[in-house]
């Protein structure tokens, strides 16, 4: 394996096969990942690689413990699609059985176009992080695009935290997080793309009074900032299987608003479309940030613009390793480097947690 570079997924094209199989017109493809046709109609089989296809396999919850994690599917609102996974740990010895566990409030990557949260890459890593950090996970299906342009993603996160103040409230009972979750210890997380819809969530319950819930922090794993204007690693850094140059520029254009650019606020909160930095309630902030992303120098200019405003955040690099990673299994399980830097994440976020 060449160091760093994760495995190597060869996408061949496509095109043909699937145009035969359907027999409708494609219009867009992200190679391997999604094929939009002219009808609007989107198809996300996976059509890469047999040996990759794993990590985008459904994975159905199990609501007995299975290495140490139970998994439940709630459905809020069926007809709108409206649902989260929850993940709670079974409890460490050190950890009283009446203690509540904090809650992490997932929203997933992809572009705001591909990926949910039963996918097995989410799975694999966030029943490690459940059962390591000891806390409560509660994973947002997110409505993508291009059939859901932004904002949505961001509406649907934000929905997502309503629903966990009314169910601080009693207004919606949801019994493991009645019985293992403390609202007043709630944090954001999310993996690339997901790492911007954390700021926006963040930006607008800052914005009000949440009791009995608090917002405890934040946190952006390689999260997806970037600028119209393309940054020096994005245009010299090595592309990985799991991010390209062509991804990255596809998943925006079906992604954003028509007409808007990689300016918008959603995609550069530190930009001057966006809203100044300094006039948000922000929870201390974490942001995860990888030597050989991609989109490395805008997450850094992120976190040096929420410094300069006087909000606290706090970085971790994870060293030689390209955008997420810790999702590749293949890699995490054959390259010694790449498991190192998948613990030091989770220990990073565990810690984070626990600091606040």
């Amino acid at each position: 394996m060449q160091r760093n570079s994760g495995t190597d997924y060869r996408v061949k094209n496509q095109f043909h096969k699937t145009i035969m199989v359907s027999g409708k017109k494609i219009v867009e493809v992200v190679p391997g990942w999604l094929r939009v046709f002219e009808d609007g109609t989107v198809d996300r089989t996976w059509t890469g690689p047999t040996e990759a296809e794993f990590m985008t396999k459904p994975v159905p919850p199990h609501e007995d413990f299975i290495d140490g994690v139970a998994v439940r599917d709630v459905a809020i609102d069926p007809n709108q699609g409206f649902a989260v996974r929850i993940y709670i740990p079974e409890r460490n010895r050190d950890i009283q059985d009446q203690e509540k566990l904090p809650i992490i409030l997932h929203f997933h990557g992809g572009g705001f176009c591909i990926s949910r949260p039963d996918w097995f890459m989410y799975y694999n890593f966030y029943t490690k992080l459940v059962r390591s950090a000891q806390v409560v996970c509660v994973s947002v299906f997110l409505r993508l695009a291009p059939e859901y342009r932004l904002p949505t993603a961001c509406k649907d996160g934000f929905a997502a935290f309503l629903w966990l103040m009314s169910v601080a409230l009693g207004e919606c009972p949801e019994p493991w997080l009645d019985n293992f979750a403390d609202f007043g210890r709630v944090f954001l997380i999310g993996d690339s793309t997901g790492g911007n819809i954390v700021h926006h969530v963040a930006a607008r319950a800052g914005a009000m009074n949440t009791e009995p819930v608090k917002l405890a922090g934040g946190i952006a794993i390689h999260p997806g900032f970037q600028r119209a204007e393309p940054s020096k690693s994005f245009l010299e850094l090595p592309e990985t299987p799991l991010l390209t140059r062509d991804m990255i520029s596809k998943f925006m254009a079906l992604a954003l608003p028509k007409g808007c650019t990689m300016d918008h606020p959603i995609i550069c909160p530190m930009g001057p479309d966006a809203p100044s930095l300094a006039g948000l309630k922000l929870p201390p902030m974490m942001v995860v940030v990888a030597e050989k992303d991609l989109l490395r120098d805008t997450e850094l200019e992120y976190c040096e613009a929420m410094k300069e405003a006087g909000k606290e955040v706090e970085v971790l690099i994870n060293e030689g390793m390209g955008h997420s990673f810790y999702f590749d299994k293949i890699a995490v399980d054959n390259d010694p480097e790449t498991a190192d830097q998948t613990t030091k994440l989770i220990e990073g976020i565990k810690s984070f947690i626990d600091r606040h």
